[in-house]
């Protein structure tokens, strides 16, 4: 009786995804923030602010990033290199989306980390170490 309980509630833990997985936490994380877009000639120049909060130093990050419009379709796709990151530093980058207003932009996709390295090598996580968060009108997900 015993015994089936524990198989039934490991058997729920596995399904439900929760079993004995390693999990990232906010204080171990790569916070990315969408600051603000700002029109330039031609271009919407977004200001993204990395908090890294892990004890990881990236010397290689590139992130592919999908633009969307106001009606969801891929209004761009881009793939920016935000390295180098120190370990527990916010630093601020921009990079500009060319022939796109920015009012246009209704949301930017993470849609994968293209390159993430350490002074260790590569490393297999990134994606699951970042979290998003927009104070621009536009919203930034992964």
């Amino acid at each position: 009786m015993l015994f089936n309980r524990y198989r039934t509630l490991s058997l729920f833990l596995i399904a439900s995804g929760i079993a004995f997985a390693p999990s990232v936490t906010t204080a171990e994380a790569l916070r990315v923030e969408l600051n603000k877009l700002e029109p330039q000639d031609g271009a919407c120049r977004a200001y993204l602010v990395f908090e890294n909060r892990t004890a990881t130093s990236f010397s290689g990050l590139t992130l592919d990033l999908v633009m969307f419009d106001g009606e969801g379709v891929i209004a761009r796709r881009l793939a920016v290199d935000a390295a180098p990151l120190p370990a527990d530093k916010i630093s601020v980058k921009l990079f500009d989306i060319d022939d796109l207003e920015c009012a246009n932009v209704q949301r930017i996709l993470i849609n994968d980390v293209l390159d993430c390295q350490d002074e260790n090598g590569e490393v297999s996580d990134c994606v699951a170490r970042i979290e998003t968060r927009s104070r621009a009108d536009a919203a930034l997900v992964k």
